[in-house]
């Protein structure tokens, strides 16, 4: 069972690693019940997320990307720790992936948001909590 926001935009939200209330990262407002409908019209708010987003990623970003576009079913934390561990010689632990997760997901809904707002002028959409 997952969480999923759907309008302008539509995915689900990553278990265990993001928030029903991440896009409010890059400037979207909340209303509330058991969802939460977001309007997003600020565009430089987002890009300020998306670039925070990258700062926080750094040489994770690539590493990631290349985790997941080799992936053909699901993942875990040891797979990844694993993946860093053979492909890049790098000792990880579950709270970096943890970290890292958090900012990958989030990188990939500000990018939703954006391509959005470029086609549209704006972005709505209805996150599930």
């Amino acid at each position: 069972m997952g969480r999923y926001y759907q309008g302008d935009i539509e995915g689900k939200f990553w278990f265990g690693v993001q928030a029903s209330d991440d896009a409010e990262f890059f400037g979207a407002k909340a209303y509330e019940p058991s969802s939460i409908d977001y309007h997003v019209d600020d565009i430089e708010e987002v890009d300020k997320g998306l670039d925070m987003c990258i700062l926080n990623l750094g040489a994770n970003k690539e590493r990631l990307d290349k985790f997941f576009d080799s992936l053909t079913h699901g993942y875990n934390d040891e797979m990844l720790i694993k993946h860093y561990k053979d492909k890049h010689k790098l000792t990880i632990d579950e709270d970096f992936v943890m970290k890292m997760l958090t900012w990958y997901a989030r990188l990939d809904l500000g990018e939703k948001i954006k391509k959005c707002m470029v086609e549209k002028g704006h972005c709505e959409f209805n996150a599930e909590l």
